[in-house]
């Protein structure tokens, strides 16, 4: 299922509803059948997902430095995308709702 989250600052921005879940329990929110981030939230939320993504992002800095790329006895296999790349239009979202001091909903 899809999920679309609208706010006047910027685009809509759709995702799965399981990305969704995930990225609304980063930020200390739950995916109901509908929603609001208030715009007096954006500031802790936008920092919330800011720091989850620093700490993907060292976790995957590590993995990385045990890949084993044609060692023998190793698979080679690709990283899937990370929590940066998997955010940034929600995350871009939040920003731009923020600067414009509107709210994001969804469900609406």
């Amino acid at each position: 299922m899809l999920i679309t989250f609208k706010c006047h600052a910027s685009p809509d921005v759709l995702m799965l509803d399981s990305l969704a879940q995930y990225l609304l329990g980063i930020i200390g929110k739950r995916l109901g059948e509908r929603g609001v981030i208030m715009h007096d939230e954006l500031d802790l939320a936008i920092s919330k997902l800011e720091s989850a993504i620093a700490v993907d992002k060292k976790e995957r800095a590590e993995h990385d430095g045990h890949f084993h790329e044609g060692e023998e006895g190793h698979e080679p296999h690709e990283l899937p995308p990370g929590l940066a790349q998997r955010a940034f239009p929600f995350l871009d979202m939040l920003r731009a709702a923020k600067k414009e001091d509107n709210d994001i909903m969804w469900g609406v």
